[in-house]
């Protein structure tokens, strides 16, 4: 699919015999950004005048580190009025593991604690912040931020990151219970093996890498609608809610109408990083919408909602909804195999595997590329609905809701009401990548 989408972008006026998209578009290229097609793996391939990309250079003076909030501190804060002894018991009355818990916690704390000495072993000022304290200051002071924990740590930082110039790298605190995608590799350099970690960076032994996120441009009656957090609307505790952050930032910019008029669009104050998600806030429900992709017609759709991912995000959500098991391989072919009187392997469990395995690998696509890609769930198809693409690449996306509880929802952290009248409009937030160490 992503081929077809290039070669037809390859076909237009002056790139006949080249695939050249998106020219100086990726933040890690001042010249020309290709990619190479191989079969259908796409790998972007890029040249650079940058002196900062060809010979990396990490030498900072000042660092915050952004560390997560345990399972044992959240439940811990949702239960304050409880005594130690009264918490562990509720906690066994519903089977969780009041230990484990606690060791895991202890843990955090002293890979943090590592993490703040190694970084001041090199005379690097640092500071240790929790979420609530994670703040446009911090990030101006600093010259480097880190995130302790997980892939949610990570995508609540990015959440809150403007400064495509200062890094921002993950650490993994907990490799055991965490993958981390976003972050260094665990297997090498878990927080706990930060030292040697920090040396290769400070030797200049690494490459820049950079992630591309997603601009949403909202219109309509809710563009000026206030946000909702989801990792901490329990907590409630509002005077350190994200939420207020994106008021306050915004409230001379974008300031509420007092008429009965549409309200101006405004671009959010958050980017993706990984996903947005649209569609009904009660998943059971259908999600209807029109839906445009790079300016072509609009299409009246009803689904499960939708997905639009980066090249970051392309190996999660976006890959778990369209993997192909291998048996469902060998069912096809078999029905092929039926139909076209053909001999395919099918019992061939290993070549079904390998099938499956290609196929699978073709939805990832690399973080730098500046494309989007988006997939229907579950599309509805009868006589009056119908979904020309369920499953694509584009530059630019747009979405007229046509729902009655839906939102909009950025990386799985922040939401926004996105209800009958709202337009959402989609597109890679160009300059502001976000800039990360890759060891490979």
């Amino acid at each position: 699919m992503f081929s077809r989408y290039l070669l037809k972008h390859a076909q237009r006026p002056g790139h006949q015999g080249k695939l050249r998209l998106l020219e100086g578009s990726s933040p890690s290229c001042n010249g020309h950004c290709y990619l190479r097609l191989h079969g259908h793996n796409v790998r972007w391939a890029t040249t650079t005048t940058n002196p900062d990309d060809a010979v990396p250079m990490f030498n900072p003076k000042r660092a915050a580190v952004l560390t997560k909030m345990s399972r044992y501190e959240y439940e811990r804060r949702l239960h304050s009025r409880l005594s130690e002894k009264e918490f562990k018991a509720f906690l066994e009355s519903k089977d969780s593991d009041y230990e484990g818990l606690l060791v895991r916690h202890h843990n955090h704390l002293t890979t943090v604690e590592t993490i703040k000495k190694t970084l001041e072993s090199k005379n690097i000022e640092t500071r240790i912040l929790q979420r609530f304290d994670f703040n446009s200051d911090v990030i101006d002071w600093a010259d480097a931020i880190f995130t302790a924990g997980g892939d949610g740590t990570y995508l609540l930082a990015s959440s809150k990151f403007v400064n495509k110039d200062k890094p921002l790298i993950g650490l993994n605190t907990d490799p055991d219970k965490s993958e981390g995608h976003l972050l260094l590799p665990k297997r090498q350099y878990p927080a706990s093996n930060f030292a040697a970690a920090l040396q290769r960076m400070l030797d200049g032994d690494f490459r820049w890498r950079y992630l591309q996120r997603i601009q949403v441009t909202m219109g309509g009656q809710h563009s000026n609608d206030d946000a909702v957090e989801l990792h901490d609307q329990q907590l409630q505790f509002p005077e350190h809610r994200f939420v207020e952050h994106i008021k306050e930032s915004e409230e001379e910019r974008h300031p509420k109408s007092v008429s009965c008029n549409v309200p101006p669009p405004r671009v959010l104050p958050v980017f993706a990083l990984n996903e947005v998600f649209i569609g009904e806030s009660l998943s059971s429900r259908v999600s209807y919408y029109e839906f445009s992709e790079d300016d072509g017609p609009k299409e009246k759709q009803k689904s499960s909602g939708i997905t639009i991912c980066t090249g970051t995000g392309s190996s999660s959500w976006h890959f778990h909804i369209n993997h192909l098991p291998a048996k469902s391989v060998r069912d096809v072919l078999r029905i092929a195999n039926s139909r076209t009187c053909s001999s395919f392997p099918v019992d061939d469990w290993q070549t079904m595997e390998a099938i499956s395995d290609e196929f699978n690998s073709s939805l990832r696509f690399d973080s730098s590329t500046p494309l989007m890609a988006y997939t229907i769930r579950d599309p509805v198809v009868n006589g009056v609905f119908h979904v020309s693409n369920p499953r694509n690449f584009a530059k630019k996306i747009r979405i007229r809701s046509r729902m009655w509880d839906a939102c909009l929802v950025i990386d799985g952290g922040i939401s926004f009401q996105f209800n009958d009248g709202a337009i959402a409009t989609f597109e890679i937030a160009e300059g502001n990548a976000i800039r990360t160490v890759d060891f490979d």
